[in-house]
């Protein structure tokens, strides 16, 4: 770096305290212990974020572990090798949780995941996360959802009081089939994480993946603003309340691309993308951030989870009116080897313009994403993605891309041509007053149907219109949606008035509900 740009790089150097008023930064050399002054014309913040350590009784023991930087891997690692766990719990069910979760398996390790919302991935949609869940419980991976950590014990102390316990009074592991301690094997974990529940967890080493918080010390020490969101406050061009400091990354609040909320947002791109902007802006080039959507991916086992804009439950929070529409598609043309389903949701504008995408398949993921990111930066309707000429061969698409049928489904939704139902709706429909039509092909009903439906293939519909109720509202349902919308349109031609397809068919009810019987058994 000094050969090739000539910058003055000072490894174990640390700014602790910067001086406005004589533009000066305090250095401590951690080699030496020598503190001194450097100058400054124009500063930058970029300290990122610091994991969140909460409080919690024993998170300072040596088998529980926090996840930033090389050295917190090294540690990791060197625990991992030279100790040889058979246990760990990830608390936290983020990227990097996931992540560590499928690294830790990978090792041969068994893992539980503690998350304290009621799903895995914020981002993502309640029926888009149950993918997810499920796929993690193939894989052997225990799941503790809506249930958050209450501390951390050596095994073999009182819960209580802490003192050590007599060897035939180890605490007792969880009850529940999906504890991490094998009560016949007669192991005896090292850590035992006790939940809000009660539950107990035992575990030889314990990830926190909780989060991240701005790391801000340095910039309100210096009286620098800070945003409501715990964010270090600065303004289109990146600059602080001190027009010579600018600040980027992880440490810094700005303004969601979707919603117009300020807040922050770590990721890589955004960071790497305001260093530029802020070199320009020192160097006299004025470049304005426009925000930063979100976009994000992580592979998830066998799977490939992404997202970018806002998901719909958040917009509703914020009571910004929005229609969702899901649809599983293969990866690429069904006729050709090798294709995979994919689950593709987008929310929309009652204008249709586009405000963000989930994805969750094993191949193809990425470059959906990556067209509806496109799509949302540069203000696009799901009209528009119906026109995008998307590059096609069969052995990587299909004639009609994931992304142009995402468009022409909610198109559909718009121009009025089918009126959709959502998977969480069903449960509030009056069934005397509900006909529920299952169009799929006798074999595939015997996966499973929802309860009190009446299956009609598709192909005996017209047939047997007759049969029928004109009187009721009719959900008609298929496997992915594709076969029902064709259904509703055969019913609507016939005069039938209140006609619904249910978003996603089967495919996303069923995720959804074998979710919900897993953490039953669970409990």
């Amino acid at each position: 770096m000094k050969a090739r740009f000539n910058i003055d790089i000072r490894t174990q150097n640390e700014v602790t305290r910067i001086d406005r008023d004589q533009k000066r930064v305090l250095v401590k050399d951690h080699k030496t212990g020598r503190e001194y002054y450097e100058t400054y014309d124009k500063l930058v913040l970029s300290p990122g974020a610091r994991p969140v350590r909460p409080g919690f009784p024993g998170i300072d023991l040596p088998t529980v572990f926090t996840l930033r930087d090389i050295p917190d891997t090294d540690r990791i690692k060197e625990f991992i090798d030279s100790r040889r766990p058979e246990t760990a719990v990830v608390v936290g069910g983020g990227f990097i949780g996931l992540e560590a979760a499928e690294n830790l398996h990978n090792r041969g390790i068994a893992v539980s995941i503690v998350e304290m919302a009621p799903q895995l991935m914020l981002t993502l949609d309640p029926e888009m996360a149950a993918i997810v869940h499920n796929h993690l419980r193939d894989k052997g991976v225990d799941l503790y959802l809506g249930d958050g950590v209450k501390g951390f014990y050596e095994n073999g102390r009182d819960l209580n009081s802490g003192r050590q316990k007599s060897s035939d009074s180890i605490p007792e592991p969880a009850s529940d089939s999906n504890s991490a301690s094998d009560s016949n094997s007669g192991i005896t974990h090292a850590t035992i994480v006790e939940l809000s529940s009660g539950r107990r967890i035992e575990a030889d080493m314990v990830i926190l993946a909780i989060g991240v918080r701005p790391d801000i010390t340095l910039a309100k020490d210096a009286g620098l603003t800070i945003g409501e969101r715990g964010g270090i406050a600065v303004n289109e061009y990146l600059e602080t309340s001190d027009p010579d400091i600018y600040a980027i990354g992880d440490a810094i609040e700005v303004t969601d691309f979707t919603t117009g909320r300020r807040m922050p947002v770590p990721l890589a791109g955004p960071a790497n993308k305001q260093g530029r902007i802020v070199a320009d802006n020192i160097c006299g080039r004025k470049q304005r951030y426009a925000g930063t959507q979100g976009t994000a991916i992580v592979k998830v086992f066998d799977l490939v989870v992404a997202t970018t804009g806002s998901n719909e439950r958040t917009l509703k929070e914020l009571g910004r009116p929005c229609i969702s529409s899901i649809i599983h598609p293969a990866s690429h043309a069904g006729y050709y080897p090798g294709n995979v389903p994919m689950s593709l949701k987008i929310v929309f504008a009652p204008d249709g313009l586009l405000l963000g995408a989930q994805a969750v398949g094993r191949d193809g993921v990425d470059k959906r994403i990556d067209v509806l990111a496109t799509a949302i930066r540069f203000g696009k309707s799901v009209f528009d993605l119906q026109e995008l000429e998307l590059a096609y061969a069969p052995p990587y698409s299909s004639a009609k891309d994931p992304v142009n049928m995402a468009g022409y489904v909610a198109g559909n939704i718009l121009n009025g041509d089918v009126d959709i139902i959502h998977w969480d709706e069903l449960e509030g429909l009056d069934r005397n007053r509900t006909f529920l039509l299952d169009v799929r092909e006798p074999f595939e009903c015997q996966m499973g149907i929802i309860e009190g439906s009446v299956n009609i293939p598709l192909g005996q519909l017209r047939g047997r219109l007759q049969d029928l109720p004109r009187d009721k509202d009719i959900v008609v349902y298929c496997q992915v949606g594709l076969r029902a919308y064709l259904a509703c349109r055969i019913l609507m031609q016939h005069g039938f008035k209140h006609v619904k397809n249910l978003s996603g068919g089967w495919r996303t009810y069923q995720a959804v509900i074998r979710d919900r019987e897993e953490r039953e058994v669970g409990k």
